[in-house]
């Protein structure tokens, strides 16, 4: 990077592309560990509430009591509402995971941004000093060709000294 840059940025550019580098080389495997992380963890979840249900089932022959099977029905319905959530909140929670994915990259993506500004700046300071030179260099191949022009036409302008020496007998 030029030395435009500020080296926090440049640091933080240098940092981000490594990162960039190594996130690419390995983001396939992660995103395999992370979808079997997530089934085994909601296979887990509905492992359990089939293991609730069926204890509530195994209950409802022992429930003579019509307090005791309302409050079974409850139990199911809460268990159906339970599993509703965990949905919800596993749906939410990849959601959440991919916005903080986003902010991040976001930021990431600012940093690459202000780089990529930093060196068009640069670029163009860089190129309106190089079209200043090529001026100057035409402008002084020009002076030096008219100074050459010019000294090849003083001596025909000068008398020639014969001539000054003739104009001052007569």
């Amino acid at each position: 990077c030029p030395t435009s840059c500020p080296p926090t940025l440049q640091a933080a550019f240098a940092h981000l592309a490594l990162a960039f580098r190594c996130d690419t080389f390995t983001l396939q495997q992660r995103v395999q560990v992370e979808k079997r992380a997530r089934d085994a963890a909601e296979e887990n979840i509905q492992e359990e509430l089939g293991q609730c249900r069926a204890a509530l089932e195994r209950l409802g022959p022992s429930c003579t009591d019509a307090g005791c099977r309302e409050m079974l029905e409850q139990l199911q319905r809460s268990l159906t509402v339970l599993a509703a959530t965990i949905e919800r909140a596993t749906s939410a929670a990849e959601k959440l995971g991919a916005v903080h994915q986003e902010a991040r990259m976001s930021r990431a993506a600012e940093v690459m941004v202000q780089h990529v500004e930093n060196l068009k700046r640069h670029h163009m300071r860089e190129h309106a000093e190089l079209e200043e030179m090529k001026r100057l260099i035409q402008q002084n191949s020009r002076n030096r060709q008219l100074a050459e022009t010019q000294d090849d036409a003083e001596p025909r302008l000068r008398p020639h000294p014969l001539m000054r020496t003739f104009q001052q007998v007569t």
